[in-house]
């Protein structure tokens, strides 16, 4: 059939449209999928409670989410002596990166280099065209000075920024509590917006109990291998003699739930400190190997053997859809977009004219 030029227009503005739809309402959006998906992870436990406690499911919802975040919140407080002395070490895990890229005389011999050339390259300029810093006649030379270091101005952002993270934390809270509570609610409602046919109805059942399945499954995935990551990497660093293995170990099961770049991010971080630690090239190394080889024997073992009935989509998909949310939001666009992915596969194995982009979706 030939294309619609007028549609095939129309569909690239939409999804421009949308696009920036998704970067301008990040601070809505953000929080209402975090929400979104610990519902997802705590519902079981909820349901669990209401069929074998009897308690109500308010009750239910308030005291598994609260016990849910006291042990968060307990997790953090017990990391805070490590996680200050990590902040600590930074100013000389700098300096340590420094000396080690100006050290060497062959890159002293090429910043020499390029030093000569700008010079000369400033010294035929000046007798070009005359030298900068005269000012021809009859205008007056204006100088700008950078402000300088406001240290009062620098404490009240961070104060303004802990403040709003607080605000956002709180928000995904009670938004969870509400998602918690109402249990298969909003499920019957989009059923009873589907369509007055039963065949849309299904299809709609079909689609929420597809990404019910997957993201729980992907949650409960996620859950099991970050933790063992998490307990193996301080392991490791303990017995490699590492300070803060705790604060480490902790990172690294939250940055494994990025594909491909968490891995690389601890391994980096880890090779930094132990060069400020140990002050040797091959104990950093070791200690940088030791995290890499723990986070890729996850990925190639313990995570196939789990993965189980959960859909699973082809690598170049996800590397892509990272790299796409990342752009989007950032740093959570990280962490959330392999379950906005499988979402979105899972409504395009059931749409027929969405079924093209679930087929390039999956493996």
């Amino acid at each position: 059939m030939p294309v619609d030029v007028r549609s095939l227009s129309l569909s690239i503005l939409m999804v421009a449209a949308l696009v920036l739809l998704l970067r301008y309402a990040e601070d809505v959006l953000v929080p209402v999928v975090l929400a979104i998906l610990i519902s997802y992870a705590l519902t079981p436990i909820v349901d669990w409670c209401v069929r074998h406690l009897r308690l109500p499911r308010t009750l239910a919802a308030a005291v598994v989410l609260t016990a849910t975040t006291g042990g968060l919140m307990w997790s953090a407080y017990s990391v805070r002596f490590e996680a200050i002395a990590v902040v600590e070490q930074i100013p000389e895990a700098t300096r340590l990166i420094r000396r080690e890229l100006l050290t060497g005389q062959t890159r002293d011999r090429a910043i020499t280099k390029v030093q000569e050339a700008a010079t000369a390259v400033q010294e035929s300029a000046e007798q070009a065209g005359g030298r900068p810093d005269r000012a021809p006649r009859g205008v007056q030379r204006v100088q700008i000075e950078e402000p300088t270091f406001n240290a009062r101005e620098y404490v009240w952002w961070g104060s303004m920024g802990v403040v709003g993270l607080a605000g956002q934390l709180a928000l995904i809270f009670f938004l969870v509590f509400f998602l918690l509570q109402s249990g298969d609610l909003f499920k019957r409602k989009i059923v009873k917006i589907a369509g007055p046919t039963l065949s849309r109805k299904k299809v709609t059942v079909e689609i929420m109990d597809d990404i019910n399945r997957q993201i729980g499954g992907f949650l409960f995935v996620r859950a099991v291998t970050s933790l063992a990551v998490a307990v193996a990497t301080w392991l490791a660093l303990v017995w490699l003699g590492v300070d803060n293995a705790g604060f480490w170990g902790i990172a690294a099961g939250i940055l494994n739930s990025i594909p491909y770049f968490g891995p690389f991010i601890v391994s980096g971080a880890l090779f930094v400190i132990g060069m400020v630690q140990f002050g040797e090239l091959g104990m950093a190394v070791w200690v940088a190997a030791v995290a890499m080889v723990i986070t890729s024997l996850e990925g190639w073992l313990l995570t196939p053997a789990l993965q189980g009935r959960v859909a699973r989509m082809n690598e170049v998909a996800v590397f892509v859809g990272l790299l796409f949310w990342s752009w989007v939001w950032g740093f959570w666009g990280a962490i959330l977009a392999v379950p906005m992915m499988m979402a979105i596969k899972a409504v395009c194995d059931h749409v027929e004219d969405l079924q093209p982009i679930g087929e390039l979706l999956g493996n």
